[in-house]
């Protein structure tokens, strides 16, 4: 779930008609909750919670799931989280910028807002290991009633399909993604078609929509009423997608594909298989599978494969667009971004991302074999992000819009209570299985604090020796060095003082530039930085001058292609004419005061791993240099 490939959006935003947009809306976004209707009656009724598979049991599940999307989905993230977008873009990281905005001048609150929306992140790519292997595997359990004896080849094919898809991904996925759409327009058609099916066999299953039978299912089962909401999220899993998407798409076709194909379809799917376990209790071992007509069965186990892997193909894209985010509001180390479209900005491919969550999908497929025993460990890591995606939410409704707390808080109460009771249902799940995305989310939840906290002391550490520079400009003065001609451009963090790769060149190779560029690249908590806003230039006098240069979160930080932008009549940027020097830090752990040491070594490690300036600000390789120096921390 996050920032799907983009190539069904294929038309753009501004030619697509609303039709051809909804279409691809539905083929990016709706994927992941659009599959949940494979797993989610079955854990319900027999994942181990006791739920009677009689009327008022069926009816409580039902009306459960029922109010569940109306109120999560269509009216918390449709109608409030959508509104929240950072100008345009989505997703948990888009969102903790607006929220770090929303809360200047308040440092800890600040902090706060930005710790939730680093656990969200975290925790999101705990799920984006989970989405793929419950969704296949559910979808491929369905060979197990087509054929006899065929159990023990569902964990294979599985891996099989899987790892293809992993594979694929290097190559970018344009050419399949112009199918996402449709197909998955499709299925939504089958769901639907399935569903009134179902219903028509016993239609007194509708009697669910009245949020009566959801009170009293809770009412009669008392303390199992908590524990099925930990069943029940199933059906809720995507939400975060609708959100993290919206970049591509915009709201309203996001809006209107829910409320016109999706919902309608979910519902109907639903109360179908519910009718069906009216009349046959024993249903409940597969009820998506056994509501099909048995002709239907082996086309039915194929059309939920392709839109299982679209759902996982969502997720992964997603991945890549949020490491990218997090990569460039500093909160990630720096990976190979390899763009996998000339149209299209926002499909990318991260190697490092990739293989990761293969190695994390193969090894839960393995441990869990089935999607029932995922099951189990499913929907701690989406109700967390859920519920840090609400309190980051309601800092922005409060604080940015400055909307009416008698107005916004009772809303938002209830969502934090819904979100919490969800969150509360999944604890227990931790110790069945769930721990594994708990325990990737808190090691990457480690691995971004430290490098934040790392690149902080390192800046620190850099600063004591600093040498201001008006009075290097003043030494300049009286002591003339060589000057060369062209222009050197040092990448520095700080704008006010001399970068050691300066110092180092002035040192060992006794000359000066004609020109010096002491650039600073910023990152701002917008997604897209204007042309027109892109740099800030300052001259100093001896041929010295401050260029500051502004990207977004999802911009391309392409520093040569940026500084052709500055039309200056003293600066001269031509490839031939322009050298640019880079500084490698070293980092030293020692019993300095900063960090833990052992989170020193951590930092020390990804630091020295991290892709480089070169490679991340696309300098001509034949014109850089670099020059290194040790730090301790």
């Amino acid at each position: 779930m996050g920032h799907a490939s983009s190539e069904a959006a294929g038309a753009g935003h501004s030619a697509a008609k609303p039709l051809s947009m909804l279409v691809a809306a539905v083929g990016v976004v709706y994927g992941d909750i659009g599959t949940s209707p494979l797993y989610t009656l079955k854990e319900v009724f027999s994942g181990g919670y006791g739920v009677p598979v009689n009327h008022d049991g069926v009816l409580g599940i039902l009306s459960l799931i029922f109010w569940s999307l109306i109120w999560v989905v269509s009216i918390k993230y449709m109608m409030f989280v959508l509104r929240a977008d950072n100008q345009g873009e989505g997703g948990i990281m888009a969102l903790t910028a607006l929220a770090r905005r929303a809360a200047a001048g308040r440092a800890r609150l600040r902090t706060f807002l930005v710790i939730c929306g680093l656990i969200g992140a975290a925790l999101f790519y705990g799920d984006s290991m989970i989405t793929p292997a419950i969704s296949v595997l559910s979808a491929i359990e369905g060979l197990g009633l087509a054929f006899e004896g065929i159990d023990h080849w569902v964990v294979p094919l599985s891996l099989v399909v899987l790892v293809g898809l992993f594979l694929i991904q290097r190559h970018g996925t344009a050419r399949i993604g112009i199918l996402f759409g449709p197909i998955m327009v499709t299925w939504f058609l089958v769901l639907g078609a399935l569903g009134v099916y179902g219903i028509s066999q016993h239609p007194e299953v509708l009697q669910a929509m009245n949020p009566v039978w959801a009170v009293r299912f809770f009412l009669v089962h008392p303390g199992m009423g908590v524990a099925i909401l930990g069943a029940v999220v199933l059906a809720l899993t995507g939400a975060e997608a609708l959100y993290a998407d919206m970049g591509h798409f915009g709201r309203k076709p996001i809006a209107r594909a829910w409320f016109i194909l999706v919902l309608p379809a979910l519902v109907l799917n639903y109360f179908g298989q519910g009718a069906l376990l009216l009349g046959d209790p024993e249903a409940a071992r597969n009820p998506f599978y056994l509501l099909a007509p048995s002709w239907a069965l082996i086309p039915l186990v194929g059309l939920s494969t392709l839109a299982t892997v679209i759902a996982s193909q969502a997720v992964i894209s997603g991945a890549f667009s949020l490491t990218r985010q997090a990569i460039q509001l500093g909160y990630i180390p720096r990976m190979y971004i390899q763009h996998t479209s000339s149209a299209e900005q926002g499909q990318i491919y991260i190697g490092a991302v990739n293989w990761s969550l293969m190695v994390g999908v193969v090894l839960l497929v393995l441990g869990f074999e089935s999607s029932g025993a995922l099951a189990s460990a499913y929907g701690v890591a989406v109700t967390g992000t859920m519920l840090m995606t609400t309190i980051l939410v309601s800092a922005v409704m409060l604080l940015l819009w400055k909307w009416p707390p008698l107005l916004a808080v009772p809303v938002l109460l209830g969502f934090l209570l819904v979100d919490g009771l969800y969150f509360a249902a999944n604890v227990p799940k931790i110790i069945q299985g769930g721990a594994f995305p708990v325990i990737a989310g808190i090691a990457l939840f480690v691995l971004m604090t430290t490098w934040k906290r790392g690149k902080q002391l390192l800046v620190e550490r850099l600063d004591e020796g600093a040498l201001p520079l008006p009075i290097f400009i003043s030494s300049i003065r009286v002591q003339p060095p060589h000057r060369v001609q062209g222009t050197a451009v040092f990448l520095t963090a700080r704008s006010d003082a001399v970068p050691h790769a300066l110092l180092h060149n002035l040192l060992h190779n006794q000359v000066l530039h004609e020109q010096v560029v002491l650039l600073t690249v910023v990152y701002e908590d917008i997604p897209r930085v204007p042309p027109q806003r892109r740099f800030e230039v300052d001259a100093y006098g001896e041929g010295f001058f401050r260029v500051i240069l502004h990207f977004g979160f999802t911009d391309e930080p392409d520093v040569p292609l940026a500084l052709k932008l500055c039309h200056l009549d003293d600066l001269d940027f031509s490839p031939m004419r322009t050298t640019y020097f880079l500084s490698r830090e070293t980092v030293i752990a020692s019993k300095l005061e900063g960090m833990a040491r052992w989170r020193e070594l951590l930092f020390a490690f990804l630091l020295k791993n991290a892709n480089g300036n070169l490679r991340f600000f696309n300098l001509p390789v034949n014109r850089v240099i670099e020059l290194g120096t040790q730090v301790e921390m």
